[in-house]
């Protein structure tokens, strides 16, 4: 790893102390310093304090209006001429169309033909000419290069450049200035644009205060290119699976992005969707946070025991737009991930009273019945017979015991639906 001391110039890639500073002159003119919440509730669950950092409350949703400012605001007079253009799925999209307006710049932003509508919306409310192309995001970014080929705008990269790193490592600095002791900055990682450049900030100023700061990465498991390319020791493409962490989910590191996590950042974790989805519950039941799934992977890797306690601990918010229909199945899954929703199947009798002996069980075992099926049509069924499917709300893991063995001690015999 390498020792971050010269705030002139650094012995890696990454941006210099120095100019991350200046970058931060720059990026203050539109970004707000966000706050910086203890939560008791993971603290508890790491056994060492917890502190968040809310990006999800800065403008635009997201810290991306750091690096999209930073980088336009250093375009010459004939580049902002041109225009420019970017790609995205919703922040990197909002942060440039933001940032542009500003400015004075006319920007294009290419957005996947199934974006979120609310994303969708508010890039083109900042004043960009949004355009639908692609059913995913390494399309999109196709198209964004081809138009900036065929008319020349100037393409805005959502992670790897150096000014756009620079920008997002004014993030860095603010925590830090907040936070003087933290000893560990948990960071969401998709391209690499956040953690490279909040590492670089976090890295060499504890360096120059003669102490050492750990830095660890997030990854969604089903977007997960960093493991793989640092074990290949260089950026490697992977195949996406579905995650709903789509803020994040990149198939490639980015060339100079890769290069200072490699250098610099201490570890990459991953995070299943259950531990993302039980996350953001956690942050809206106990911090009263609406975060987007990629904003919470930080979060996630302290709940699901992939970090280990290291003192005071930074967790980075990284953005909170989310689609309201989203935001309904995520609580769904995240309360079934913790054992708070269950769905049971029980085949009945068909005869009078058994629906009323079914709900006197849950009833006495103080289970919440949220939905229920009752139909004597299901594949498979006897004459004689009718299938229950019944959802219910249960207080944790061993409560949700209790109620199916409430019915099974009745001669009943359910199934549970994740079994």
């Amino acid at each position: 790893m390498a020792t971050l001391t010269d705030t002139t110039r650094t012995p890696f890639a990454g941006p210099s102390l120095d100019e991350i500073e200046s970058a931060r002159a720059i990026v203050g003119r539109v970004a707000e310093p966000t706050p910086i919440e203890t939560s008791r509730y993971l603290t508890d669950v790491l056994g060492a304090p917890v502190l968040l950092k809310c990006e999800n409350l800065q403008r635009t949703g997201s810290y991306k209006i750091r690096g999209a400012y930073n980088r336009l605001a250093k375009l010459t007079a004939e580049e902002r001429e041109r225009g420019v253009v970017a790609a995205s799925a919703g922040n990197h999209a909002q942060g440039v169309a933001f940032a542009a307006r500003e400015l004075g710049i006319h920007a294009t932003i290419f957005m996947p033909v199934g974006v979120a509508i609310p994303k969708f919306q508010a890039t083109r409310a900042y004043g960009a000419d949004v355009v639908l192309s692609g059913s995913i995001v390494d399309e999109t970014l196709r198209a964004a290069a081809d138009f900036a080929a065929e008319t020349g705008a100037v393409l805005i990269p959502p992670f790897d450049h150096l000014d756009v790193i620079t920008g997002q490592a004014t993030l860095g600095l603010e925590i830090l200035d907040a936070v003087p002791d933290a000893a560990t900055v948990i960071i969401p990682i998709g391209g690499g644009g956040l953690i490279s450049g909040v590492a670089s900030a976090v890295k060499q100023r504890a360096a120059r205060d003669g102490r050492e700061i750990r830095v660890i990465g997030v990854q969604a498991a089903n977007a997960a290119s960093y493991p793989v390319s640092l074990t290949a020791g260089e950026p490697t493409e992977i195949s996406l699976v579905a995650t709903i962490a789509d803020g994040i989910a990149v198939s490639k590191p980015g060339a100079l992005n890769f290069e200072i996590i490699r250098d610099i950042v201490d570890e990459v974790v991953t995070v299943s969707e259950d531990d993302i989805a039980r996350a953001m519950l956690v942050l809206l039941e106990r911090a009263k946070m609406v975060v987007e799934p990629a904003g919470a992977v930080s979060v996630a890797a302290i709940l699901a025991g992939k970090v280990a306690p290291n003192g005071t601990t930074v967790a980075i918010l990284s953005g909170g737009n989310i689609d309201p229909l989203l935001m309904q199945r995520v609580i769904s899954h995240g309360l079934a991930a913790s054992d708070r929703y269950l769905k049971l199947t029980i085949m009945l009798p068909d005869r009078p009273g058994q629906l009323a002996r079914i709900s006197e069980i849950l009833a006495g075992a103080n289970a919440n019945v949220v939905e229920v099926l009752h139909t004597r049509h299901g594949r498979g069924l006897q004459i004689s017979q009718v299938e229950l499917d019944v959802s219910v709300e249960t207080r944790g893991t061993d409560h949700r015991k209790q109620v199916i063995e409430a019915l099974r001690s009745a001669g009943y015999d359910p199934v549970v639906d994740d079994e």
